[in-house]
């Protein structure tokens, strides 16, 4: 599996994870796609190519804050879920980064959440605020209430929540 850095908006590959997050994520859960090709000019921001076999699999979409690394999107192609790929990603986050933030729909939400939210369990993240509130991503779209994962426990979950709302929603 490799894991490419993709530095520049005109990348053959952008399109097709936009394609994809679009389709994944609904609009509330989601940048438009000027603010998404925008992330690529933003030096605490990494967005990562995933391949598998030559293949590109999926992306990630990771902000350096201060002391950690939050996940903003975490997707595994459609075409290539249900083959283990999403845990050797998380592997890679493991290996890579110490301290790893995400927020997912509460468990409760449907199915596809509780299936999320079981393959985080499982992967070695727990949650640290049940309270998070995702701010909106624009315009039109609503702030969402989620959780917030950790690999680790944060010792000041509020200022850790200032830190996302500053840097990835400002």
């Amino acid at each position: 599996m490799e894991f490419l850095h993709i530095t520049s908006a005109v990348d053959y590959r952008v399109e097709a994870i936009y394609n994809s997050y679009s389709n994944t994520f609904p609009p509330e859960e989601r940048r438009d796609h000027k603010q998404f090709l925008d992330l690529f000019s933003n030096d605490k921001v990494r967005v990562i190519s995933v391949l598998n076999e030559n293949q590109n699999i999926g992306y990630l979409v990771l902000w350096q804050l201060s002391n950690t690394t939050f996940v903003e999107h975490f997707e595994v192609f459609q075409e290539f879920r249900s083959k283990k790929l999403g845990s050797k990603i998380t592997d890679y986050l493991f290996e890579n980064h110490d301290k790893i933030i995400l927020e997912i729909e509460h468990e409760t939400l449907n199915d596809y959440a509780k299936m999320r939210y079981t393959f985080y369990q499982k992967n070695g993240f727990s949650i640290i605020d049940e309270t998070y509130v995702q701010p909106s991503y624009g315009e039109g779209k609503p702030p969402l209430d989620l959780w917030l994962l950790a690999n680790f426990q944060p010792e000041d979950i509020k200022a850790l929540k200032e830190e996302i709302y500053d840097v990835v929603y400002h």
